[in-house]
């Protein structure tokens, strides 16, 4: 089976909650990716946007790591997953979306809009940045993008919404390997 086939299988078989929320992980992704689409992103930040979070996909399970109060590095196991298949504009905003949280959440307004789920993450990742941190991470060749990305992952928890198939995302998912 080839990764584009071994992905989607991933996302049809998923039944599971994304953690602490209303949708499943597959919903969630997807729906990442409408938003991207919906605000004319390019073609790499839409299958970064679908591909976000395959890191709790490769997580035995994410949930427990909750319950034991540990963070599970789902951007990290994704980056390194996803990286021998797909183009660096792909990968990379996947490896710095939680930071791009980190640093969103500096403004009290993002904070207070986060789920309770994405709070509890938030703590378990290590908080918000600080000052120094947030000079460093404005450096990244993958800020603008990865804070895009997470202002669509924040927008992608709605239940009961219609959604594409992840089907429909073969030729996209195809065209972004390396």
């Amino acid at each position: 089976m080839n990764i584009v086939d071994k992905i989607i299988s991933s996302y049809l078989n998923n039944k599971s909650l994304y953690i602490g929320e209303k949708v499943t992980m597959t919903e969630h992704m997807i729906q990442t990716a409408m938003l991207a689409e919906k605000n004319n992103s390019s073609s790499s930040l839409v299958c970064s946007s679908l591909l976000h979070d395959y890191g709790h996909f490769i997580l035995e399970n994410p949930d427990d790591l909750v319950k034991k109060e540990k963070d599970g590095k789902h951007e990290e196991l994704g980056y390194e997953f996803l990286k021998m298949y797909f183009e660096k504009d792909v990968v990379e905003p996947i490896k710095y979306h939680v930071k791009a949280k980190k640093y969103l959440a500096r403004d009290k307004k993002y904070f207070n809009a986060l789920s309770e789920a994405s709070k509890t993450s938030l703590k378990l990742q290590g908080g918000i940045m600080n000052d120094k941190e947030a000079k460093e991470f404005e450096g990244n060749e993958f800020f603008e993008d990865s804070i895009k990305l997470r202002k669509f992952d924040e927008g992608a928890k709605k239940a009961d919404l219609k959604i594409k198939s992840i089907n429909e995302y073969k030729n996209l998912l195809n065209s972004k390997l390396i």
